[in-house]
């Protein structure tokens, strides 16, 4: 981090770059003056999850690349990015379950490396590709669970909050892959954890039972949980989160929340007018100032400012002469974010 500096002897201010709890050598640029400095970690009550300079590296591998980031207390904080990007590494040595080759975390204001006896009883976890116990029900699943730690949650509300009463004396076979994922999520809540760790929670589910499961996470936020959400799928990010940091490569290439990481990164509104392949039409937008692209099925893609620009542009179309299908303004989303930062789409690398 940058440090703000004033000289005892001459007064000078000037900036140093120092990492967290690093002792670092300064020199005053006017008058010489020599000293040490050292910058603290400060613990913000409001922020359930703090992130401090961390890396992993496997040999030559660097799989996690001096990242940093706080995920604050009572939101869904998604960290997106595609397949091998770091996420399950980031999410597991936050967890413990991964020793960090350098840097630390702080889970509500205790160091996980010092202190996880006691934070492992506030955190719950739904790692990648969950299973559990398949010939036993789901009661009897949460029932096992719960006793592996000093506080217990309400079984009953547990499986009344998360819409399991249909299903809570089946056999954990025999559920399909959303009531299992479903499962899941309540056996991270058994201890009654304030933060929820879901490592890719909807990956291989269809549309319908991912929505189910997406319906427990907002709940999940309006008990008042907080929840680090690891995920590749963009819709689920801007769906369910509030604040998100996008990772690839290793490296948070960005951060914020759906909507300034959208106006920040994206590309605004887009006016798609469909079957319209004249050339005549490009070249008199492109004359006023307007951003077009032609789509590989044919179609315009029009950059427009506010929705009344789309006047403008139909405008054009009818003194022109030129005929066109339909058209539709959509909103920038999050998959036009990752391009504009990587080049690629999320989709080209997620597999």
């Amino acid at each position: 981090m940058r440090k703000h500096l004033r000289c005892p002897e001459c007064q000078t201010e000037f900036y140093v770059d120092v990492d967290v709890e690093n002792i670092v050598r300064v020199r005053c640029p006017s008058c010489g003056l020599t000293g040490r400095i050292t910058s603290q970690k400060t613990v913000d009550k409001e922020v359930a999850i703090q992130v401090f300079n961390l890396r992993k590296v496997y040999g030559d591998l660097v799989a996690v690349d001096n990242i940093s980031f706080s995920v604050k207390k009572g939101e869904i904080f998604a960290f997106l990015g595609p397949n091998g990007a770091g996420k399950t590494t980031t999410v597991e040595m936050i967890e413990s379950v991964r020793v960090p080759t350098s840097g630390s975390v702080r889970i509500l204001g205790r160091d996980v490396n010092t202190s996880f006896n006691e934070i492992k009883e506030k955190i719950g976890v739904l790692p990648q590709e969950f299973h559990s116990f398949e010939r036993l029900t789901v009661r009897e699943t949460l029932c096992y669970f719960s006793k592996l730690f000093k506080k217990r949650a309400d079984i009953d509300k547990i499986i009344k909050n998360m819409d399991l009463k249909g299903c809570e004396n089946k056999l954990y076979k025999n559920l399909s892959g959303g009531l299992k994922q479903k499962v899941g999520v309540a056996i991270a809540l058994v201890n009654d954890p304030e933060i929820i760790f879901l490592d890719e929670p909807t990956t291989g589910l269809d549309p319908k039972s991912r929505r189910e499961v997406w319906a427990e996470i907002v709940n999940l936020k309006k008990q008042g949980k907080t929840v680090f959400l690891t995920t590749h799928y963009m819709e689920e990010a801007e769906y369910l989160a509030d604040h998100i940091a996008i990772i690839y490569k290793g490296k948070i290439i960005a951060e914020g929340s759906p909507g300034e990481l959208i106006d920040k990164y994206g590309r605004g509104r887009i006016l798609h007018i469909k079957k319209c392949k004249s050339k005549k039409a490009v070249e008199a937008l492109t004359s006023r100032g307007f951003d077009v692209k032609t789509e590989n099925n044919g179609d315009l893609s029009v950059t427009i400012d506010h929705k009344e620009k789309t006047l403008e542009v139909l405008k054009v179309l009818k003194d022109l002469g030129v005929d066109y299908e339909s058209i539709d303004i959509r909103r920038s989303n999050l998959e036009e974010v990752f391009l504009f930062l990587t080049g690629k789409r999320l989709s080209e690398v997620a597999s």
